[in-house]
């Protein structure tokens, strides 16, 4: 990864590629297999020669999802320059744009749990969890050098979180604001959550 900012490669192939599009726009529940396969440019028999369900490409499309995200956070973490402060600015950067800029992935990802059997479901709350962990580590760092002040580490981190997640259902890109200026805005609200000074 060259760029952890960069978010306009998907990773995903045609088929993960139009589910996303008809779950996003329809539903999981209201998608057929039929459409997908038709989406996708392949037979039914085609289609399940690659996926041996709908659910399990809704697991599929949902593991990459998670796994780029998780790619992109290890890697901004990386880029950081170890601080808390700095870690936390690129990880809370870093899912601000992916929520942002890869909105139909995110949307399908937290509204079709609701769809997913028992263990796609528990395969994404643990990525979820992962991701929740990184952020809580970093906070327990502020706290323990004195930079971040926060009572309640891991609720801080899951509301950090949710935060970067409320993102892809409001934001737009024609809106008044410019990427740069929706990611500082929100970070400056997350670093309050954190019990961090806002930037300067």
């Amino acid at each position: 990864m060259t760029d952890w900012r960069d978010f306009s490669d998907d990773g995903l192939t045609d088929t993960l590629r139009a589910a996303r599009g008809l779950f996003a726009r329809n539903g999981y529940h209201a998608t057929s297999i039929r459409a997908v396969a038709d989406a996708a440019g392949l037979s039914v028999p085609g289609l399940y020669h690659h996926h041996r369900s709908k659910q399990a490409i809704l697991g599929a499309l949902v593991e990459a999802t998670m796994d780029r995200m998780l790619a992109h956070t290890r890697a901004a973490d990386a880029d950081s320059d170890g601080s808390a402060t700095g870690r936390f600015d690129n990880v809370l950067e870093c899912l601000l744009r992916f929520h942002m800029l890869r909105r139909d992935d995110a949307f399908v990802a937290s509204t079709e749990m609701r769809s997913m059997d028992d263990a796609v479901l528990r395969r994404h709350v643990a990525q979820r969890d992962e991701q929740q962990r990184m952020i809580a580590d970093i906070i327990a760092q502020g706290v323990a050098d004195g930079t971040f002040r926060c009572r309640h580490v891991g609720d801080a981190a899951r509301a950090a979180a949710s935060l970067c997640v409320a993102v892809a259902g409001w934001y737009d890109p024609a809106g008044a604001l410019s990427a740069d200026e929706v990611v500082a805005r929100q970070l400056e609200i997350a670093r309050r959550i954190a019990g961090l000074p806002p930037p300067s």
